[in-house]
């Protein structure tokens, strides 16, 4: 389902966002590192992710420069189109590092509007 309304794509992060968490609890970053199946969940939530950010466009990247739209906007094309290279640790590192500030900054747009 297509929308204009950005609240609609900044629901669909917070809820991706959540899924990830789900799909990698009580993990380290070996057992995800070993576990294909989980790294194919997680890949598509930050595919979900990645859209959602395209869909909102640039408006949010000077508003929050440590969450780094741009960079999420960019890891969704990465992940279609240059599949073979995706690495793990990097998504790992997305997982550990990242996704606070996403969800922070969702909450803070969608209590804001």
């Amino acid at each position: 389902m297509s929308s204009d309304d950005p609240k609609h794509w900044l629901r669909g992060m917070l809820e991706a966002i959540e899924r990830i968490r789900r799909h990698v609890r009580g993990f380290t970053a070996q057992r995800f590192a070993a576990d294909e199946k989980t790294q194919d969940a997680i890949e598509r939530c930050l595919e979900r992710l990645s859209e959602a950010a395209r869909k909102l466009g640039d408006a949010l990247d000077a508003k929050y420069p440590e969450v780094e739209f741009k960079k999420l906007r960019q890891l969704g094309s990465m992940l279609r189109h240059d599949c073979d290279e995706v690495d793990p640790a990097l998504i790992w590192r997305t997982i550990a590092h990242r996704l606070d500030l996403l969800e922070a900054a969702c909450r803070k747009e969608l209590k804001s509007g």
